[in-house]
């Protein structure tokens, strides 16, 4: 985990700590630290006085911006990343540009996050074919998934991490194997990047989308699409605006070509507010260094794990092995304790998860304490306590 030193210096940064809050719910939507805050005001402040005098410095913010989520996945280079408002506006941009043919067959499985289906199930009409395979309690092992892999298997389409099981997948295994096979490697990487560390290219990953309101502690309306040289030349994408040519401020040259790099993708403007935030959120995880992020995450849910499994009446639904896992730990307790139940007692003590298809999920981040933990499972003792007496 982190040192106590950085864990003392992570912790003021996230004022609802002061306030006896105990934040395990990132997988959801994480809590606004103080320099994303700042950064934001800063921004909003400025603009309440100038305008256009604060253009330039936004654009520069932008360009950092781009390089910053290079660093966060090892892109090639910051012009393989657009910026976006979500998951779903990223992975749009690449299931409707791909030249289908009928036949053609995606492979998904029962256990992904709707913003990871619908952009698939929409091709349906052009032919495409989809094929679910059923995951073994929310895993999705290589050997599984290399086995549904047909001929006729043109793109694989995969959560980094399950928003349910929290189930790790092993990226560079199946990147590899897509890669080998001429299949084409999408990632929703929503629930790992900002958690645990993703190499893109390492991973031979084609495209990667994600959000940045969880894991990486930023703004809701951000996020980032990352696509390989090769794949964008094959894409046809479907909405262009005056900020996709090579040159946006040659305002009469409507025959110019769109840009070369992933800019191409960001049509119109960007959500300039939310990404000053979110840059400030980027600065930060990189700043206390990503493998150390990972490593506290990893620990801090194996701690909880441990502690979980010493209560009676909880089984845990999430992997237990590191590898296997990032920041999500999700547990059954009914038929014993109701899951709601659960949930409001913990909320009624200022202690934050979720309730998802009738499990608990726990979602702690970097700077969560081993004490929140041992806090948290002492509320759950409670709860058992009180509803044998209810």
């Amino acid at each position: 985990m982190l040192t106590s030193e950085n864990l003392s210096r992570a912790r003021p940064l996230f004022p609802h700590v002061s306030k006896g809050k105990i934040y395990l719910n990132h997988a959801a939507t994480a809590p606004l630290s103080t320099p994303v805050v700042d950064a934001t005001i800063q921004y909003l402040e400025k603009r309440s006085i100038g305008v256009l005098e604060n253009f330039p410095e936004d654009m520069k913010m932008v360009t950092e911006f781009r390089s910053l989520v290079q660093q966060l996945i090892n892109a090639e280079s910051p012009d393989r990343i657009a910026l976006v408002c979500n998951t779903s506006e990223a992975l749009n941009i690449v299931s409707t540009g791909i030249q289908w043919k009928t036949g053609d067959r995606i492979l998904l499985n029962t256990a992904e996050f709707p913003a990871n289906v619908y952009p698939y199930l929409y091709l349906k009409k052009h032919g495409v074919e989809l094929d679910f395979l059923k995951t073994e309690q929310g895993r999705l092992p290589f050997d599984l998934v290399k086995k549904a892999l047909t001929p006729r298997t043109r793109l694989l389409a995969l959560s980094a991490v399950q928003f349910l099981s929290g189930y790790r997948a092993d990226l560079a295994a199946l990147g590899e194997l897509c890669r080998s096979r001429g299949i084409l490697f999408v990632v929703d990487a929503i629930q790992a990047v900002g958690a645990v560390r993703v190499d893109v290219q390492r991973m031979k990953i084609d495209a990667l989308a994600a959000g940045c309101q969880k894991w990486q502690l930023g703004q809701q309306g951000t996020g980032f699409l990352y696509v390989t040289e090769e794949l964008q030349r094959s894409i046809q994408q479907q909405h262009v605006g005056w900020l996709s040519p090579a040159d946006p401020w040659n305002f009469s040259n409507f025959s110019q070509p769109l840009a070369s790099s992933a800019r191409r993708y960001e049509p119109g403007t960007l959500n300039i507010p939310s990404l000053w935030g979110s840059q400030a959120a980027l600065k930060m995880l990189l700043e206390f260094g990503l493998a150390n992020v990972e490593q506290h995450v990893l620990g801090i849910t194996r701690l909880l794990i441990q502690e979980l499994q010493k209560l009676e009446g909880i089984e845990i639904y999430s992997p237990t092995d590191d590898h296997e896992r990032a920041g999500i730990v999700t547990v059954k307790t009914e038929p014993i304790l109701d899951a709601k139940f659960v949930l409001d007692a913990l909320s009624a003590r200022n202690i934050s998860i979720s309730l998802r298809e009738g499990l608990l999920r726990f979602s702690p981040h970097f700077y969560n304490s081993p004490d929140d933990i041992q806090l948290t499972v002492e509320a759950l003792k409670e709860c058992f306590s009180e509803q044998i007496a209810g």
